[in-house]
């Protein structure tokens, strides 16, 4: 692992953030690095819009009729505002379940004004709040598809995962993938950071990808840059940077410091991993990944300065330090 991030208060730096960052293209090529990109870690929440995949491909979207806002809450990890519940609901509705068939747990909103409306009515969140919600309502959806059980979806025994593993396993043409269990209960995909890039190239470059998945793939990015705002959430990295170069970029962010990107106009693939896991550090890496790959001009970095350098504030508000980006790429 290298230095990617320092924090500073006043003239010190008072702490230090470490990862790793491969750069690949559509087969897997290495074409920039930082710290080590055979890294070998679990994509976490970052590989939603590839286990999407299987909801469009099975013709499960077209019999339920799902719109590109749901297939955009299905790659979310969203943050509980009014809109996502709105859209998850309407998944659940057109399946005809309740919220409790999703087995993802409860958590409060992400968005804190949301949460702190619903402890204000007295109310308690429910599953539809929790950030994988979209998630797992396309997986009851190929669930009722393909009449397999709704209980215990999420087991690894289950045909649900049977089959997304399988999908995880031929987009990325790897055999060998670890698996343990996500934040929401499901199996969760571990693989070299080179690999996950890999996968982000193969969404902003479909050509590399087998039959059918080409259109899937399409259709996931497509709903993805069309509806940010459902992939993420008001102050998001994956909103704000899919709102202002949605043209160029497809991201999603993973739990424990996991950020992936693919460039659509280059076919290149990202995947960022903060050692610590502290996620304070994967928006100033993203852009200054962006910034010396040239996606982002050095005109353009005002528009994302609370991100690329975001200010340490006391209690009283008062700007007292940065989080400082400081790695610079190696490029074969």
């Amino acid at each position: 692992m290298e230095k990617l991030v320092e924090v500073t208060r006043g003239p010190l730096v008072e702490s230090i953030h470490r990862g790793s960052i491969a750069v690949v293209d559509a087969e897997g090529n290495l074409i920039a690095w930082a710290g080590d990109p055979e890294y070998t870690t679990y994509y976490r929440s970052s590989a939603k819009p590839i286990q999407a995949l299987p909801v469009i491909t099975s013709g499960a979207a077209d019999k339920f009729k799902f719109s590109d806002e749901e297939i955009a809450i299905i790659c979310a990890s969203h943050s509980g505002e009014e809109e996502h519940v709105r859209v998850v609901t309407g998944i659940l509705e057109k399946l005809e379940l309740s919220p409790e068939f999703l087995l993802c747990g409860v958590h409060p909103p992400f968005y804190s004004p949301r949460a702190v409306e619903i402890w204000r009515q007295g109310e308690q969140p429910s599953t539809v709040h929790c950030n994988c919600s979209g998630k797992h309502s396309g997986m009851l959806a190929l669930c009722k598809f393909n009449n397999w059980p709704l209980e215990n979806y999420q087991e690894l025994t289950h045909p649900l995962q049977k089959l997304l593993l399988k999908t995880m396993k031929e987009f990325h043409n790897l055999e060998n993938i670890a698996v343990g269990v996500d934040g929401c209960g499901v199996p969760v995909y571990g693989m070299p950071l080179r690999e996950m890039a890999r996968g982000f190239a193969r969404l902003a470059d479909p050509t590399h990808v087998a039959g059918a998945n080409i259109a899937a793939v399409k259709r996931v990015v497509s709903s993805m840059t069309q509806y940010p705002r459902l992939v993420a959430g008001t102050g998001r990295l994956d909103a704000i940077l899919m709102e202002k170069l949605g043209d160029k970029l497809v991201t999603k962010c993973g739990a424990e410091g996991v950020q992936c990107i693919g460039l659509l106009d280059r076919g290149i693939g990202i995947t960022i991993k903060i050692e610590d896991g502290n996620i304070r550090a994967t928006e100033p890496v993203a852009i200054e990944v962006l910034r010396q790959l040239g996606v982002v001009s050095e005109a353009e970095l005002k528009d994302f300065a609370e991100q690329h350098h975001p200010p340490i504030k006391n209690h009283r508000k008062e700007t007292v330090g940065t989080i400082r980006p400081t790695f610079k790429l190696t490029f074969k």
